[in-house]
């Protein structure tokens, strides 16, 4: 008898469970699979829009293989500048952001007010609004211009990497505004770590510098690996981002193979960050046995 009354009180939950979850898995099903489901269909299509109807004339891969291999201009002449682009961008976001959450972890007048300074661009800024900036030269640093640094990259940098430099450097001040969620994120870790740590290792004689490197470098690394994740996925989303101007309404079936190839980038890319935390994960784990 007990145990019947177990598996209708354990059924009960399992009931109110799917009840609870049930918007967010119709919300999910209309508004994100079906749409993800159609824009694959068309991709492997030809799509005209007539006066009363859709017409759909089947492709196969020749979308994909006109965006890989026909017409590469199409994907790769601003795929591959915004991938040097990002391959800088990713390690300033990430250690600025880290020095930072340091530094507004610690104790001083005014910290409260610190930290809502470093979030509010998060939370006003929309994508309009900085592509705004970034379109006005606004994110610069007038120092570096200043310094004539655009005239020695041309000089001395090869001009595949010169102009990839130059619009980081342009944007250099947005990219740094761009940290908030990262800084966040560092901030709740570092305030994971037991003070007890630290105090154990100022008694010891350790000094700041020390104390980073051994135990709070340590101890973010699975924060430091989470922002890379959002960091990633966030500059393939970001305002200045040329390939996602490129999709959309002009050639619907083109737009679509566009956007699954580029989605496919975006997985290779987390697939190699999740593959690096877990060989690193493995090496810190093996250390400290």
């Amino acid at each position: 008898m007990i145990r019947k009354l177990r598996l209708q009180a354990s059924t009960i939950r399992k009931i109110e469970g799917s009840i609870f979850i049930a918007p967010w898995i119709f919300g999910f099903l209309a508004f994100v699979a079906f749409p993800l489901g159609y824009s694959l269909y068309m991709s492997f299509h030809q799509v005209r829009i007539t006066v009363d109807s859709v017409v759909y004339t089947f492709l196969g891969f020749q979308n994909y293989k006109e965006i890989l291999v026909s017409n590469g201009s199409l994907l790769y002449e601003d795929l591959i500048p915004f991938l040097r682009e990002s391959i800088m961008m990713i390690p300033i976001i990430l250690v600025f952001s880290l020095l930072v959450a340091i530094l507004l972890n610690l104790k001083f007048p005014g910290r409260t007010l610190f930290r809502i300074i470093f979030f509010l661009p998060v939370i006003f800024s929309s994508g309009q609004i900085v592509q705004e900036f970034i379109n006005q030269g606004e994110g610069s640093l007038s120092v570096l211009e200043s310094l004539h640094i655009e005239e020695y990259l041309q000089e001395y940098v090869p001009a595949s990497w010169a102009e990839p430099i130059q619009t980081v450097m342009s944007s250099f001040v947005l990219v740094l505004w761009y940290s908030g969620v990262q800084i966040l994120i560092f901030l709740a870790g570092r305030q994971t770590l037991p003070p007890s740590m630290y105090e154990a290792s100022r008694i010891d004689g350790s000094g700041p510098w020390n104390t980073f490197w051994k135990i709070t470098l340590p101890g973010l690394v699975p924060y430091i690996f989470l922002n890379l994740m959002y960091t990633v996925v966030d500059l393939f989303t970001f305002p200045s981002n040329p390939i996602v101007s490129k999709v959309n309404t002009t050639n619907y079936g083109s737009s679509s193979a566009l956007a699954w190839i580029y989605f496919s980038i975006i997985l290779l890319f987390v697939g190699l960050t999740l593959l690096l935390y877990s060989r690193v994960d493995k090496a810190l784990s093996g250390t400290r046995e």
